[in-house]
């Protein structure tokens, strides 16, 4: 990338809460990476709790080797470096996720679990999902929807929402007309097979159904920093609920937005 789309890149994720860096995979490792994630949902048996996102496999790098290579690959980790992001780390392992043929939505949800934690108030990113889409994605078969800026703003839908996942989210009814409804602020995120989108933990995301007769796949890749410093790229004011933040103390897992979310 250049300075110029750097820039860009990283103003837009401080501000809307994602970025997505185009073409980052090769078709060459996007051929390898398609067969294996088809291999391994060939040997998987989809369950039904995970019925909003298809097929739900954890790999771990020590077990594949190109899982491996992913989790390595290095024009990811420049991009990173370049925005500033250089000291995410990942945990060693990803989620292979899928809308399959004719599936249904996946309902909005943030994945933050620190909002009891003073460091939910940083403008700056400090839990990252990398999204690599492994087909090129749009309405029709189920493309991610995000709403921009909710990672650092309350909104109306924040109060509405059943705890994601598997605090209550995976349990709901397809017709729900909260989780699985249209946004005013949503953006409908296409993106070209071989992009990376980055998303800040803490912004609300959903997919939209699977209209059409082909599997959409992505690979999912968590990435965390330390809470206990300021990105070297952050020249704005420290919110003072982080400067009097006690690193010592021990927070406890909270999914759902409380104080620390203000409107």
């Amino acid at each position: 990338m250049t300075n110029e789309e750097v820039i860009i890149k990283r103003k837009q994720m401080l501000r809307d809460g994602y970025c997505v860096i185009e073409k980052i995979i090769p078709e060459e490792f996007l051929d390898v990476l398609i067969k294996e994630t088809e291999t391994l949902i060939a040997k998987n048996n989809e369950q039904s709790d995970f019925v909003y996102q298809g097929q739900h496999i954890g790999v771990n790098q020590e077990e594949n080797i190109v899982i491996r290579k992913l989790l390595s690959w290095k024009p990811s980790y420049d991009a990173m470096k370049d925005l500033g992001f250089g000291d995410f780390k990942h945990g060693g392992s990803v989620i292979i996720l899928t809308k399959e043929p004719n599936g249904p939505p996946l309902y909005w949800h943030q994945d933050w679990m620190q909002w009891d934690d003073p460091i939910s108030t940083s403008p700056w990113p400090q839990m990252i999902f990398l999204n690599y889409y492994l087909q090129d994605t749009s309405i029709e078969n189920g493309c991610l929807k995000i709403i921009p800026g909710s990672h650092l703003k309350r909104i109306d839908l924040h109060d509405k929402l059943i705890p994601a996942h598997e605090e209550g989210a995976r349990f709901i009814k397809q017709d729900d007309p909260i989780m699985f409804s249209d946004h005013p602020d949503q953006i409908c995120l296409s993106v070209r097979a071989g992009s990376l989108v980055l998303g800040d933990g803490r912004v609300l995301h959903s997919a939209g159904k699977n209209y059409t007769t082909q599997r959409r796949t992505l690979i999912l890749g968590w990435h965390s920093r330390s809470n206990d410093t300021i990105p070297e790229y952050w020249k704005g004011n420290i919110p003072y609920s982080i400067v009097k933040r006690d690193p010592y103390k021990k927070y406890e897992m909270q999914r759902i937005p409380g104080k620390y979310l203000k409107p």
